[in-house]
């Protein structure tokens, strides 16, 4: 599977999406996203059914903004347009996937709404 490229034009459908749907944000210069970024495409090869997409934070500089992203690489995971996941740094192939089939095992309906006016 590829993996798409977001910008400020197509992140909504990505956001908006069903599934579970794995976000990496990376930047030209960063060392540890040049090694990761093997890995994470191995891994969309191997998963199918799994959105994959990559916001290359120098070109899109709202974007990482907007998510708060202050270190690369970072990796976030949406299932059904909750984000389920979000950390920085690189991980090995076998951590990877065992992210993804803990995403997939999350019930959504045991995860208490959070209200920020609290």
């Amino acid at each position: 599977m590829s993996i798409i490229k977001l910008n400020e034009e197509n992140i909504s459908d990505i956001l908006e999406a069903k599934g579970i749907t794995l976000i990496k944000f990376t930047a030209s210069w960063c060392g540890p996203c040049q090694n990761f970024a093997p890995i994470f495409q191995q891994v969309a090869e191997k998963y199918s059914t799994i959105t994959f997409a990559e916001v290359d934070t120098e070109a899109q500089p709202a974007l990482a903004a907007e998510f708060a992203v202050r270190s690369v690489p970072y990796l976030m995971i949406l299932k059904d347009k909750v984000v389920i996941y979000s950390d920085s740094g690189t991980l090995p192939a076998s951590a990877l996937e065992d992210l993804i089939e803990q995403a997939k095992a999350v019930d959504l309906s045991k995860i208490t709404p959070h209200d920020n006016n609290d």
